[in-house]
């Protein structure tokens, strides 16, 4: 699958591009601004496979519907893991 997430460390960040994706903010624009790692070009982490991603992101992005970039499905509350 192609994954793209976005990175933020604090709780209170997530809240904010939460809330900027509910406003109807394009996903690719709030993660190039927010995410706070080298998935700043658009949140892209690439073309992934079952078991290379840490296991609560893959667990939630095999959950999620099939979507595309201009109506991306994104899942809510945020995934916590070690990295953030």
């Amino acid at each position: 699958m192609n994954v793209r997430h976005i990175l933020c460390e604090k709780r209170s960040k997530v809240e904010t591009v939460l809330e900027r994706l509910a406003n109807g903010e394009k996903f690719d624009a709030v993660a190039r601004e927010l995410s706070e790692d080298k998935a700043r070009q658009g949140g892209s982490l690439g073309w992934k496979t079952r078991g290379s991603l840490l296991k609560a992101l893959e667990d939630a992005a095999y959950a999620l519907a099939v979507s595309t970039v201009d109506r991306p499905v994104y899942t809510n509350p945020a995934v916590k893991t070690s990295e953030g």
